[in-house]
């Protein structure tokens, strides 16, 4: 089968690999319909998420037609409609027992790397690293599902592809970043990055309750389409932007608020956040010569804008170590942060029928459909055209 794989940093190729097989009677294998580039992949295609190895397949972000199952699979049939979480879970162990999917104990087969980084490790990934187990991804043909007893939800007749498919990843951790925001009605909100997290963060903030949201970005269209989300559905007026090329987000803060701050602030950039300040650039030299493996910008910013006791949610891919971290902000006022690895499981089945009442279609996000074949061409357009390309679709 063709599937997109990485080859090294700021390269990658389709390729012919081979098919994937039942290796457990808990699989499944599913042909892909449609699937996505996440803005996590870049950070894989800019080299900053280590353990990757020539020829992995790419992709967390994928939707299909099962075509074959395991013997322990019966809640999936041949020919069901699914699309499928970015992360990978038991369903039995002492997390998922809990609804904590994205901290499975049992999917990574090589948590002994994980660990040796972070203590612990997460839950394996789709396509995202040997670090957090190694598995092909989904930008490909087909691919195997381990768990698929516990992890696909079928999609219902009617509903296009388009409308489910950023349930796998984007939708969810959007809405996850926030919900950990715990949102009372006439909170103020503010959100670093437009991107697809962002846009769908803005928009769950609104569904949540929020009565201002401020999004943060240097991208025109971008900045127009979180405006957008202002339109309709009685959210006119809730949302502003704020262009940090041409003014200071602090200060704009603090002048909305009536300088009590906003009271959550969403990091929906990462690990590559960028910035026109002399910390920013500071980080940029930081990474450049590998003493330091993430640029924090975005979380100094958030962490000084904040209201005292107030939340810092953090759906943004974070990856190692970063200096001059705000920990005495973060003390000083009270934060309290939340962050890691969305849960998308428990959020599948309620956003999907968001969908379906029509209170918002995730399709709105994409800007550009391409072949799968034309996945390179894809890779670097959303990479170095971020204004112009929101959200790139694959179709195999």
């Amino acid at each position: 089968m063709r599937a997109v794989c990485w080859k090294k940093k700021y390269h990658v190729e389709v390729e012919q690999v081979p098919d994937p097989e039942i290796l457990n009677p808990r699989d499944a294998i599913v042909r892909v319909t449609l699937t996505a580039i996440c803005g996590s992949d870049l950070h894989l295609y800019d080299g900053f998420i280590p353990t990757m190895k020539s020829g992995d397949v790419l992709g967390h972000e994928f939707m299909g037609e099962v075509v074959e199952v395991g013997s322990e699979v019966t809640n999936l049939s041949p020919g069901d409609r699914v699309v499928v979480p970015f992360n990978i879970a038991c369903g039995r162990c002492f997390f998922c027992s809990r609804h904590m999917w994205s901290c499975c104990d049992n999917s990574n087969p090589n948590a002994w790397i994980a660990e040796a980084a972070y203590g612990h490790s997460p839950a394996g990934l789709f396509g995202y690293s040997h670090m957090l187990g190694g598995y092909a991804g989904g930008q490909a043909e087909y691919v195997r599902v381990p768990f698929a007893d516990t992890g696909p939800i079928k999609v219902p007749e009617g509903v296009p592809d388009e409308a489910v498919l950023f349930l796998s990843d984007i939708f969810p951790t959007g809405y996850q970043a926030a919900e950990n925001c715990d949102i009372q009605q006439g909170d103020v909100v503010a959100v670093w990055g437009c991107g697809p997290v962002g846009q769908f963060a803005i928009r769950s903030a609104l569904m949540l309750g929020a009565e201002k949201v401020y999004a943060i970005d240097e991208h025109p269209r971008r900045l127009a389409l979180a405006r957008a989300a202002g339109n309709g559905n009685g959210h006119a007026g809730r949302v502003a932007t704020i262009d940090f090329d041409d003014e200071g987000v602090y200060e704009h803060l603090m002048e909305a608020t009536g300088g009590r701050g906003p009271d959550a602030c969403i990091d929906a950039v990462g690990l590559e956040a960028h910035g026109t300040t002399i910390d920013a650039v500071y980080d940029r030299v930081k990474v450049a010569t590998r003493l330091a493996t993430d640029r924090i910008h975005v979380l100094r910013q958030a962490a000084r804008a904040i209201r005292k006791a107030g939340t810092l949610s953090i759906p943004g891919v974070y990856g190692g170590f970063a200096d001059k971290f705000p920990i005495g902000a973060i003390f000083g006022k009270g934060i309290k942060i939340r962050c890691g690895q969305t849960h998308v499981h428990d959020y599948m089945k309620p956003l999907l029928e968001r969908i379906e009442n029509d209170e918002i279609d995730p399709s709105f996000i994409i800007s550009h459909r391409y072949s799968l074949d034309e996945a390179p061409e894809a890779y670097h357009q959303f990479r170095y055209m971020p204004n112009e390309c929101t959200k790139v679709v694959l179709t195999p």
